[in-house]
């Protein structure tokens, strides 16, 4: 694989054909230690090791450095330290170990050498041997290992070289490789196809669980419709639809050429007081014929039990959209990590204007602005409230799922956030796949959507901690999952795909009397987190549940509660319909057709297609817009169903540092220890500060006391720098802090 002399080496090309078969190879070392000392996954196979390598840890992993081998497989780079305890031989398998990093998730390597940075790729060739290796993940985590003197420089360069070969696709927008490595053996399939899943939890994959949903919510008046059950309808939405009990399948049928791609008004949510209804749909066709017929079944699926009144939340203008978040989300990036390999940072007194450029912040408070207006609107009681999107697969999804977390407890709980994501994301049809690009060969669709809905959820636990039975570690854990393209909730666009992919693969293994077996593994669920991590990381996904609530100030400054709002909403003419959009209310003159199309729904209220003018319906009175308003306004502080309602002012939002800044510190800084006792070289600094100003504290003291302050300056020097660093550890900064208080 390598030739050349000890000092340079250069890689031959490596024909995919070969490489594919390197990947997808299975060993005979199934379910047992390779014989190099590396726990192995099934049929996982050891490319390349170097020993004596140092790991730099992180703040969450405690800091420092600590010594161990590296490998290098099909599927990972795994890092055993040396005081690692042995596996049990009769123990699950982990896919991933504390210190591993899947080769899928890698972004770019990078190696450090004698006063050089080089970015290395498969066809690069090293002139120098590097002393540390740099990974960047997608994940925004940045691991460094640093190769000791003694490592044999063969072994550097043939590791860096492998990772550098093996991380990117076989080919382009081909994924199989990684999962092949990981899960391609016939133990892994057959642990794998006796799984069993979590039966406390709603997949929404079947009927009877859309039938637990709509009684856990109690919402009476709607029923599960079986018409999509072989994607005839839309390929995009899932097979089981609750839609109103007054409406028969063979008059739905109709309505779903009048939706961009059969995307029709649908429950999503009850609320549980009032009883109001969240709905959601797509941008509506205007270049079909609407018979009265569809009309009139149509508005009846929108206003669902509630005769009164339908409010139309429009998402189109004020969210950003796919383009945008991507965009964003590599500025922010580029940010938080750095480039070493290029020596690009940002100063430090431009950080924050760089942080607020970037834009990240501000759709992140948009769709929180826009989630608690929908919140407000469903406590209003007596409605239905339908988030209306041009596609309905993108910003739909994160504000109904954060208008549920806000106002369901049931979704701040583990399980619950679980189902929420089942039923909002992966049966609703968002494109994980496209979104993600797991084969980096769509970067056009690429637009980490989800990735952003988490962030706004870590904004909501970071302000309301004890309302959340789950940790932020868990949204972590999910956040870094959503970057491996192993689990079948994250590698396809709709249910339809998923079905395809379990009939082809999943369904025709036969684990215990044989049959044919699948040309690709059975893909796990990302709710399997005992696949993923062991016991103790998942036993910090949970925390105990909160204590009833206690008064906040509010962020938003928003006027005292309004019953008028309530009344005056709920009292309006049958069969009104608001447009909200942009924070204002209005009246369309005929409901339905809207203008829709390719273009979104961006004009919804401006205009009637030309096909039909009249609705059978009644005009809507303004009278209810104050009503609705104060809605908006209304405090919630009383209501004991009340939502989380987010602060939205600009100290209120924060950068989720636990996420973003875990790899800041490795990409900026490199330091060579010669021990991993060290500490880093901040730490050293924040001791020096501290050990200065016990000094500059006791020469007050002396100077107030009538002492000598010389023989206190004689004698600081004195004491060598090791001692004087021991001296001022981190525990003594209380008495440090009290010092400097008594002295004035």
């Amino acid at each position: 694989m390598l030739t050349g002399s000890k000092s340079t080496f250069k890689v031959r090309q490596m024909g995919a054909d070969i490489k594919e078969r390197m990947l997808t190879q299975s060993g005979s070392n199934a379910r047992r230690p390779d014989v190099s000392g590396l726990p192995c996954l099934p049929g996982e196979v050891v490319l390349r090791r170097a020993v004596m390598v140092r790991k730099k840890l992180t703040a969450r992993e405690g800091r420092g450095w600590l010594s161990g081998t590296l490998f290098c497989t099909a599927f990972r780079v795994a890092f055993v330290p040396q005081d690692a305890p042995k596996p049990q031989d009769d123990a699950d398998p982990v896919l991933l170990g504390d210190h591993d990093v899947a080769l899928a998730s890698i972004e770019k390597v990078v190696v450090v050498g004698p006063n050089r940075t080089k970015l290395v790729t498969p066809n690069s060739s090293l002139k120098f041997t590097p002393e540390e290796l740099v990974l960047y993940c997608r994940d925004l985590r940045v691991v460094c290992f640093l190769f000791d003197r003694l490592t044999p420089d063969a072994q550097v360069l043939e590791i860096t070289h492998t990772i550098a070969k093996t991380y990117q696709p076989v080919r382009a927008g081909c994924v199989s490789a990684f999962q092949n490595a990981a899960l391609g053996s016939v133990e892994m399939k057959q642990f794998l196809s006796n799984r069993q899943r979590d039966a406390h939890m709603n997949w929404h994959e079947s009927a009877a669980d859309w039938e637990r949903e709509l009684e856990r919510c109690g919402a009476t008046g709607w029923r599960v419709s079986s018409v999509n059950d072989r994607f005839e309808m839309s390929t995009s939405l899932p097979r089981y639809l609750a839609v109103p009990q007054k409406v028969l399948d063979t008059e739905l049928k109709k309505i779903f050429a009048h939706f961009h791609d059969g995307r029709i008004p649908r429950w999503c949510w009850r609320h549980p007081r009032g009883g109001s209804d969240l709905l959601r749909m797509a941008g509506f066709q205007n270049n079909i014929y609407h018979e009265k017929d569809d009309i009139r079944n149509l508005e009846t699926i929108l206003f669902g039990g509630h005769g009164n009144l339908c409010v139309v939340v429009e998402l189109g203008d004020e969210l950003p959209s796919p383009p945008d978040v991507q965009l964003a989300h590599a500025r922010l990036r580029a940010l938080c990590l750095g480039d070493i390999s290029t020596s690009a940072t940002v100063p430090d007194d431009k950080w924050l204007s760089t942080l607020e450029a970037t834009c990240w912040l501000d759709y992140t408070r948009a769709c929180l602005k826009k989630a608690s207006e929908v919140a407000r609107l469903l406590r209003g009681g007596g409605m239905t409230v339908a988030l209306q999107e041009a596609e309905d697969r993108d910003m739909s999804c994160v504000v109904s799922s954060l208008a549920q977390v806000m106002c369901d407890p049931h979704c701040r709980g583990r399980r619950g956030f679980q189902s929420l994501v089942q039923k909002e994301w992966v049966t609703a049809g968002h494109r994980f796949r496209g979104r993600a690009n797991y084969g980096r060969d769509n970067p056009k669709e690429e637009a980490p959507v989800f990735l952003l809905f988490l962030d706004c959820v870590w904004q909501l636990w970071s302000q309301y901690p004890w309302r959340f039975q789950f940790s932020d570690d868990f949204l972590l854990a999910l956040h870094d999952s959503a970057h491996l393209p192993l689990f079948s909730s994250f590698l396809a666009n709709s249910q339809r795909e998923r079905c395809r992919r379990t009939q082809n693969a999943g369904q025709c293994y036969t684990p215990v009397n044989g049959g044919p077996e699948p040309a690709d593994p059975p893909l796990p669920s990302v709710w399997d987190w005992s696949l993923q991590y062991g016991q103790r990381r998942q036993a910090g996904f949970t925390q105990p549940v909160p204590p009833a609530p206690r008064p906040l100030l509010n962020g938003n400054l928003n006027a005292q509660t309004d019953a008028r709002g309530h009344q005056q909403a709920n009292e309006c003419t049958p069969g009104t319909v608001f447009l909200f959009s942009r924070g204002i209310f209005s009246s369309p003159a005929g409901l339905p057709p809207w203008r829709g199309g390719t273009a979104g729904v961006t004009a919804a209220a401006a205009s009637i297609s030309g096909v039909y003018r009249k609705s059978h319906r009644r005009a809507p009175s303004s009278e209810s817009v104050p009503g609705l308003e104060r809605l908006l306004k209304a405090d919630a502080q009383r209501d004991p169903c009340r939502p989380l309602l987010p602060l939205l002012l600009g100290p209120c939002l924060g950068l989720w540092r636990e996420c973003y800044h875990r790899g800041a510190l490795h990409a900026q800084a490199f330091s060579h220890p010669p021990s991993g006792e060290h500490a880093h070289p901040l730490e050293l600094l924040v001791r020096e500060v501290r050990g200065l100003r016990r000094r500059l504290v006791a020469e007050r003291r002396l100077s107030q006391g009538g002492d000598d302050r010389d023989a206190v300056t004689a004698s600081a020097p004195s004491l060598p720098a090791d001692e004087h660093l021991a001296d001022a550890r981190p525990g003594r900064s209380a008495s440090i802090t009290s010092s400097d208080g008594d002295g004035g």
